[in-house]
């Protein structure tokens, strides 16, 4: 349970800093007041990490001769579709994540990856089990 909830954290920390980086990336909170703009965040990443892990792997797995031909760059645009199901999804419910173009997409699917991929690196010792110590 540790581990989700720090995955969760650590894509609404890089989704935000998606949001300052990417121009054509944003999201609409809920509500006004920075607990209702904390709680968007969390509630998208959330749905990020249901459709990444639901959908995402389902299209890698019958992408795969794809991502050999392209030597991984199909990659870049099915993260960007992804990007673009998950702002769907999210603005279905009047708020979530906005993405002007599918161009922002890419781009936001790419900083969204290296950002989460950074701050996965730095919180790793959360993610790993401690290991027991033999007496």
């Amino acid at each position: 349970m540790r581990r989700f909830l720090v995955r969760l954290v650590i894509n609404a920390v890089a989704l935000w800093l998606t949001t300052l980086i990417v121009g054509g990336v944003h999201v609409v909170s809920y509500a006004t007041g920075a607990l209702a703009t904390i709680a968007t965040y969390l509630l998208v990443a959330l749905v990020f990490g249901i459709v990444n892990g639901v959908i995402g792997n389902l299209v890698r797995i019958v992408a795969f001769p794809l991502y050999i031909l392209t030597l991984g760059l199909v990659a870049l645009v099915v993260n960007a579709l992804l990007l673009l199901l998950v702002a769907w999804l999210s603005t279905l419910a009047g708020f979530g994540l906005v993405i002007d173009s599918f161009w922002s997409g890419v781009w936001g699917a790419l900083v969204l990856a290296i950002i989460s991929w950074l701050i996965g690196i730095i919180l790793r010792p959360l993610l790993v089990p401690a290991r027991a110590t033999r007496a």
